[in-house]
């Protein structure tokens, strides 16, 4: 049958040989593009000492240069009884203030269909994980209860056990059951999550200490780059119920006996510890834009490295410091003049300031003749040093100074440390609020985070494409509008409770808005957040009116453009 039209050619051996190499060629190609992917930033929620509850109240406190530090609260245990200003003395603290939360032991376990006695087992800091996270995914722009069975990821940072250690303490060993286990467990921190939100993609708990959450990002923007995830929710969490660390830190002389981080100040003496959550959703860029998601940031690129053999086990290590930055910059492509900002890790240390302040030196301050001086901050000086949580907390920091081109305030910095040679380093420290300016068109960012294990990370961030963000246009044409003059509302809750708070909240968002973003805002509600059994639908033309509804449902009054119902449904299984 040789003689048929359309017989394939046979290709010599020299062809063949070509023919794979360039397969091969193609593939190296796609690998290198795919190492290299840049991760898009589409949602973040947060909890941070001040009352720092979204993205919106933690940019006006950084804006604002809000020292949000102040006394460790009187719940937590006998604080004057813990306290002496000896940091010698033995089985106390030698500090009495930080930064804290209020109200952690509160959590509203029939929203996450968990029963009270599972609920009462659970480390807080699993708890915390749950409602950010949840806010998170809705600031992304995505549902939680449409995730089930996606390929979504979770990385979560932890490293303290105070509630495991309480509960070892404080309960009768007859008293243990499954759910002391799975509720003092790190695996489960990661894992609870994504059980009840149904995700499949891998789900890790990261504990490298200070670097915890600023490693769970890298991992999850590395595992994007790899599919094994086409979404991921990163970052960290931190608590503190005991004083037992507490006073092994404050033995150690590493704690500030003011409670305040003084980072780079010639009165820097120690850290001030602190507590708090943060999460960001990420995905690939390409995703993120096909998908039509709105865009905070961009990761370039990031590393993680170790001190390995050093000074001390827990001493800092310049070098690699330095190593990590450089490898960072790398993957993303970035010259290091580039950088116009870059987030600390700055603990307020006499020992961890001059080293970090001298290995971004060696890498940000060749070549920058003709670009400005590289400023440098911390947002531990704002509130304290949240341990797991510090590295998402100053990712979110640069992800919220990017979005809106201006570097806040480094607080608590008068005069500078005497261990640093500042004339050696083109730096500069921000101490008032100021424009970002772009550096040949660019804004780029860097943020830094080493833990007390010896494990350093640093990211890359850069703002986000002018062309990414999801259109107004696209959003008003897709809006509910019953009529061209009406919108529809829609907000639900799981108990009636729930759902006037959640009205009240909505109106203090709301008040400010234009009836022009109406459509948009509707939309945004309607197709971001869970469905949940008790409703409310409002029917308005202007914001004005959305405002007044949204008023009376709070209060518990009737509206004409006010509707509410109960819709039955059945409750996820819970373990008794």
């Amino acid at each position: 049958m040789s003689g048929e039209t359309g017989e394939r050619p046979v290709l010599s051996p020299l062809q063949r040989a070509f023919l794979a190499l360039e397969e091969t060629r193609a593939k190296l190609l796609e690998a290198e593009r795919s190492a290299r992917e840049p991760i898009a930033v589409i949602g973040l929620g947060c909890r941070i000492p001040g009352g720092a509850n979204d993205a919106e109240s933690f940019w006006k406190l950084l804006r604002d240069g809000v020292d949000a530090t102040g006394p460790l609260p009187r719940d937590r245990w006998d604080v004057d009884r813990c306290y002496h200003p000896d940091a010698e003395h033995p089985g106390t603290i030698a500090a009495r203030n930080g930064g804290f939360l209020r109200e952690v032991d509160t959590f509203d376990a029939p929203f996450f269909g968990i029963a009270r006695r599972e609920a009462e087992g659970m480390d807080p800091q699993q708890r915390l994980l749950l409602e950010v996270a949840w806010e998170a995914l809705e600031h992304a722009g995505h549902a939680p209860d449409t995730l089930v069975g996606s390929s979504t990821g979770v990385y979560v940072g932890v490293c303290g056990s105070d509630y495991a250690y309480m509960q070892l303490e404080t309960r009768d060993r007859g008293l243990l059951d499954a759910h002391f286990a799975s509720g003092i467990g790190h695996s489960i921190v990661s894992g609870r999550l994504s059980y009840l939100l149904g995700l499949q993609g891998p789900s890790i708990t990261v504990d490298t200490a200070c670097s915890s959450s600023l490693v769970a990002i890298h991992q999850a923007a590395q595992a994007l780059r790899a599919g094994e995830c086409r979404m991921a929710l990163a970052g960290g969490v931190n608590l503190i119920l005991s004083p037992d660390l507490y006073i092994a830190l404050s033995r150690s002389r590493m704690l500030s006996p003011e409670g305040r981080c003084r980072t780079f100040d010639a009165l820097a003496d120690g850290f001030a510890r602190g507590e708090g959550c943060g999460v960001v959703v990420l995905k690939r860029l390409t995703d993120a834009q096909a998908d039509g998601d709105r865009i905070l940031a961009v990761i370039r690129g990031s590393a993680v490295n170790q001190d390995g053999a050093s000074s001390g086990l827990t001493a800092p290590n310049g070098p690699q410091q330095e190593a990590v930055i450089r490898l960072a910059l790398a993957r993303a492509d970035i010259a290091p003049h580039q950088v116009g900002y870059v987030e600390a890790h700055g603990t307020g240390t006499a020992l961890g300031d001059p080293l970090e302040m001298r290995a971004l030196g060696a890498v940000f301050g060749p070549d920058r003749e003709h670009t400005p001086p590289l400023i440098v901050g911390s947002v531990k000086t704002n509130v304290g040093h949240l341990e797991a949580a510090a590295g998402v907390t100053a990712f979110i920091k640069l992800v919220l100074s990017l979005q809106h081109r201006e570097i806040p305030a480094h607080v608590h910095f008068s005069t500078p440390s005497p261990h640093i040679a500042w004339d050696a380093i083109p730096v500069r420290i921000p101490t008032t609020t100021s424009e970002w300016a772009d550096i040949a068109g660019r804004r780029i960012g860097g943020v830094s985070s080493f833990g007390f294990s010896g494990t350093n990370a640093h990211v890359v961030v850069e703002e986000a494409p002018d062309d990414t963000a999801r259109s107004a246009e696209r959003e008003i044409t897709a809006a509910p509008a019953v009529s061209p003059q009406r919108y529809l509302f829609v907000l639900s809750a799981h108990n009636e409770h729930a759902l006037r708070e959640l009205a009240g909240r909505y109106a203090i968002a709301v008040a400010n808005c234009t009836n022009d973003a109406l459509a948009k805002v509707c939309y945004s509600v309607a197709t971001s957040r869970a469905k949940h059994p008790h409703r409310a639908s409002i029917l308005v033309r202007s914001v004005e009116e959305l405002l007044a509804a949204l008023t009376a449902l709070s209060l518990g009054e009737p509206h004409d453009a006010l509707t509410t119902a109960v819709v039955a449904r059945r409750d996820p299984a819970t373990i008794a």
